[in-house]
């Protein structure tokens, strides 16, 4: 029985503590740390009741009561001046709920995503909260994940909840004419998750949680086709990641992957839900890098890529969402559609803004592309710049074969 509740409780914790979090949030009045610690407190609770007593019918409805009589108890035995402070308010006629537009949207969690990505707080901030207050992960293990100080990201926290407090941000989903200026924000911070923990493979949750909360948003927001072309991209890409790390732990390129280990059940669900945002026709940044996606895992073979395709799309997307990254991957697919000399001076008019000087992919690809042009030395030099920037091991190791292999055969061209 207690091997069965603690399965249980975990398969609730995945999908349930940001419910549970977010209807606390607005039980105790937007106090964010009595929130989270009541919902602890819940699951705690669960676990050491529910092998005597049994698992309750309706288990999400007992966590989320058990959280509330805690919540009450704290408020309770609070200090005299808080409990002063709640008698006048009670006093008071009691208030409508926050109005939320046009939106009749009714779960919370909707609601607890736009506040992590309010425009008020800053991009860290934003990450944090959303990882604490959406995923149940604690400041150790966010700390770990973007490899700094537990106390730094205790610091983030921190700023990010008193910032929501002292600035009045409300908790709701923002009315209907405020949606298309904060949702791209929801969207940049989740497919950041996503990111995070698709290059890194000791990082695979962070995906996982990006995936799953993409998924609360395109359900409950079924009307905005960017979500769902957020989505898509995440499960296309997700779905390469068998064949992307191999048994030695090492890199594996798009060109070289073993197809057979792609999974494609998350293809054909990822081309399905872009083949469904796509038909309303408002096409944007990520409905564009999903149909970019959607062209590599549709080829039955490397050599058989689309690249002309895929540099309309990026084309487009640089009209857009322009950016210095885009441009970039622009020059990548008309390299692979004209050749490296046709790539080459615009990578390099692109390393000539400066915009992109820490990235590493941006020297990674100019030494790709001198490679196939016949230029070992230059080679060299930029696949040299890219080791010193690469952000993982993977990528390190991936970068020193390459560099390997331009050094112990200086004549080698072509891709």
């Amino acid at each position: 029985m207690e091997s069965r509740v603690k399965e249980c409780v975990a398969g609730i914790y995945a999908d349930g503590w940001s419910r549970i979090v977010a209807t606390m949030i607005r039980f105790t009045g937007g106090n964010w740390d009595l929130a989270e610690e009541c919902a602890q407190d819940a699951f705690a609770q669960a676990l050491r009741t529910w092998p005597t007593s049994g698992i309750p019918r309706r288990p999400l409805a007992w966590l989320t009561t058990a959280a509330r009589n805690r919540a009450v108890d704290r408020m309770r035995r609070a200090s005299t001046e808080a409990a002063k402070l709640r008698e006048v308010a009670a006093t008071e006629p009691e208030q409508a709920p926050p109005d939320t537009g046009d939106s009749d949207i009714p779960d919370e969690r909707l609601e607890l995503m736009f506040t992590c990505c309010h425009p008020a707080l800053n991009l860290h901030a934003q990450v944090a909260l959303t990882l604490r207050s959406l995923t149940g992960m604690s400041t150790a293990e966010i700390a770990r994940a973007f490899l700094v100080p537990e106390r730094t990201m205790g610091q983030r926290l921190f700023r990010a909840k008193q910032k929501i407090a002292h600035a009045a941000i409300p908790f709701r989903v923002p009315p209907a004419h405020l949606l298309p200026e904060r949702l791209p924000a929801v969207l940049h911070v989740l497919y950041l998750l996503f990111n995070e923990g698709y290059g890194d493979p000791g990082k695979t949750r962070l995906s996982r949680e990006a995936i799953r909360l993409a998924r609360v948003l395109t359900v409950l927001m079924p009307d905005e086709p960017e979500a769902q072309g957020m989505l898509a991209l995440m499960l296309l890409h997700e779905a390469r990641r068998p064949g992307r790390i191999d048994a030695n732990g090492d890199l594996v390129t798009l060109e070289e992957q073993d197809r057979s280990l792609w999974d494609e059940a998350l293809i054909g669900e990822g081309l399905e839900i872009l083949d469904r945002a796509l038909r309303r026709r408002a096409a944007g940044p990520f409905q564009l890098q999903a149909a970019v996606a959607a062209c590599h895992v549709t080829a039955p073979v490397a050599a058989e890529t689309d690249w002309r395709q895929i540099a309309g799309l990026y084309a487009r997307l640089a009209l857009v969402a322009p950016s210095a990254v885009v441009d970039l991957n622009h020059a990548v697919a008309i390299g692979m559609a004209e050749g490296p000399e046709a790539a080459l001076p615009l990578v390099d008019a692109i390393a000539g803004t400066g915009q992109l000087d820490g990235y590493y992919l941006l020297h990674a690809t100019r030494a790709e592309l001198l490679r196939r042009a016949g230029h070992p030395a230059k080679a060299r030099d930029s696949y040299r710049e890219a080791l010193e920037l690469a952000p993982t091991e993977a990528e390190r190791r991936h970068l020193r074969n390459r560099l390997r292999l331009v050094t112990a055969d200086p004549g080698r061209g072509g891709r």
